[in-house]
């Protein structure tokens, strides 16, 4: 699903005009941007947790040439689903 068919069905259930439903998308990333900037997690009830977390240095081989190279450290997003959506996830449920 892309951001336009995101929109459109989520526009449809909501019933909100399009236009409306792609400012309140966009509202809803801001301020998870936001929060991400001040190194905070964020929760959504129901569906998961975001948060960030620090990958530390490390050497990796390049399997063509054999050549080490040396990653530096870097902060990454990642994201914990809750267990009603795991199992979902597990089946290969979709909402419909």
């Amino acid at each position: 699903m892309n951001n336009k068919e995101y929109i459109a069905e989520l526009s449809r259930r909501t019933g909100f005009s399009q236009d409306n439903t792609q400012r309140m998308v966009r509202c809803v990333i801001e301020s998870m941007a936001q929060q991400f900037d001040g190194v905070e997690n964020v929760m959504v009830p129901d569906f998961g947790t975001f948060e960030l977390k620090n990958r530390m240095e490390r050497i990796v081989v390049n399997p063509s040439t054999g050549q080490r190279m040396m990653v530096p450290p870097k902060i990454v997003l990642s994201f914990k689903p809750v267990a009603s959506v795991k199992n979902k996830m597990k089946k290969g449920e979709q909402n419909g």
